[in-house]
């Protein structure tokens, strides 16, 4: 097995020649093999960093810091990996210390490897060098930052549509279930009647907000550092490299990055990041209430509620037999969970930044991707598996409607607060319905009771309003 020498500044070592990564590539995963996850599953993660590389080759070469044969090298090695080759020259674990530095220089010795093998035929460092060339002009402190916001922001774009999917499909539930008449719960006690369309219309409403938040947040994440170097003072650039970097780095992502408008708060403060974190949580509050929700209307199917069936996707029950679990759901909620503790890892990442850098954003960077893809992925299952094919079983809801003992407050309009709530007390005892007690007690007439009480009239605020305007002016 061919084998090649490579130093830093604490020695030397042998390196597989098969390899495109480097020593200090090398030396990360032999000090940091903690989780077994590496930076590999965080493929936007890695084509930012290189998209950075090589905006940087193109403008250290237009200004004339850059040879033009050692600038297309690094952006044909760059384009490479941004296609997706070399991904298993990522060996770095995702918990790493140094703010990031072992997984820039990672992309760094990557690419000058791989750009010296376009020039010369093999692998070292003889034409393009991984710090002299490839990271020219550059810090991990600006690199890393930019790379993240970018990653967020691909990550933001990919969520959205999975929101937007699911928006149309629960419009499209609100719309089949809007005559189905069924009854409300507050503190999970019986309630007035709603129609399970009005329901749904509060869940497809807060999808739709969602959505409007996402967008509003995508345009903080083209907020960028790149061109701060280590501490903000643009030490170790070159005249004329800030204004092309960014120019160069628009045109390879196809929308316009800029530069934050105080690099000194853009590499101390990651505050920026808890707000992403924060609408990603937010997002899963709702996905894991209506989840909740979903789990509770289904339930039984005979002692339960029972007022929606979910799709049967799997047997539920390694010894009860025909017992099927929301198991669609179930994930979800578990999905949402994870977020909610990502979130606190961000946070505290954010809060721990020292002096003039934060060093925590790895940590931030596994948080908050994997927030994004498991909302991706998980409202995309949830959707598909569970949303669709909801049915409502609208002779229960009607029963539980009918039978509602809140249907009291109808009659709290016509005599009284105190005399409505013995009419309820009465009705409860006796096993009777609000409509029967009033009957009974000659409060109100069969004919009057079957309009006035009538649950889906009560979900109308018009009707009902107007029903008992006429009642009172008879």
């Amino acid at each position: 097995m061919r084998r090649r020498q490579e130093k830093d500044s604490l020695g030397e070592l042998s390196i597989n020649d098969n390899l495109y990564y480097g020593i200090q590539t090398e030396r990360a995963r032999l000090n940091f093999p903690v989780s077994g996850r590496t930076v590999e599953v965080f493929p936007k993660m890695i084509w930012a960093i290189t998209a950075v590389k090589k905006a940087a080759a193109l403008a250290n070469k237009e200004i004339g810091a850059l040879e033009d044969e050692i600038s297309i090298a690094i952006c044909s090695a760059a384009d490479e990996i941004m296609n997706g080759q070399f991904k298993e020259q990522f060996p770095i674990d995702i918990y790493h210390g140094g703010g990031g530095t072992s997984f820039n220089m990672n992309v760094n010795e990557v690419i000058a490897n791989r750009a010296n093998e376009i020039l010369t035929g093999y692998k070292g460092y003889n034409k393009v060098h991984p710090n002299s060339h490839v990271n020219m002009g550059q810090s991990t402190n600006d690199v890393i930052p930019s790379a993240l916001h970018i990653a967020c922001y691909f990550c933001l774009q990919d969520l959205l549509p999975s929101l937007v999917r699911l928006s149309e499909t629960l419009e499209s539930k609100m719309n089949e279930f809007q005559h189905v008449v069924k009854l409300a719960r507050t503190c999970l006690q019986d309630a007035v009647p709603i129609t399970l369309g009005q329901q749904f219309s509060g869940y497809a409403h807060f999808v739709k907000r969602q959505i409007i938040e996402l967008e509003n947040l995508k345009s903080d994440c083209l907020l960028l550092t790149i061109g701060a170097t280590a501490v903000g003072t643009q030490l170790g650039t070159s005249p004329g490299y800030l204004e092309k970097v960014y120019q160069h780095l628009s045109s390879i992502m196809g929308v316009t990055v800029q530069k934050t408008e105080n690099f000194f708060d853009g590499l101390q403060n990651a505050d920026v990041y808890v707000k992403i974190s924060s609408v990603l949580k937010g997002i899963a509050t709702g996905m894991s209430k209506i989840a909740s929700d979903l789990r509770i209307l289904s339930s039984g199917p005979r002692a339960g509620l029972g007022e929606m069936v979910l799709p049967a996707v799997q047997p539920g029950s390694s010894i009860m037999p025909g017992k099927v679990n929301p198991v669609i759901p179930e994930m979800v909620m578990q999905i949402c969970f994870q977020i909610y503790g990502n979130d606190l890892a961000v946070t505290m990442a954010a809060d721990r930044g020292e002096l003039d850098l934060n060093v925590w954003e790895m940590l931030i960077m596994k948080n908050l991707i994997e927030s994004c893809e498991l909302l991706t992925n998980g409202i995309d299952l949830f959707n598909n598996k569970c949303i669709v094919g909801l049915q409502a079983n609208i002779d229960v809801c009607k029963k539980q409607a009918d039978s509602s003992l809140s249907i009291s407050m109808v009659l709290e309009s016509i005599v009284g607060y105190e005399t409505a709530n013995k009419l309820a007390q009465e009705a409860f005892e006796n096993n009777m319905t609000i409509k029967e007690i009033a009957i009974f007690k000659k409060i109100l007439s069969q004919e009057e009771a079957e309009v006035l009480l009538d649950p889906l009239t009560l979900t109308d605020s018009l009707k009902s309003s107007r029903l008992l305007e006429s009642f009172k002016i008879s």
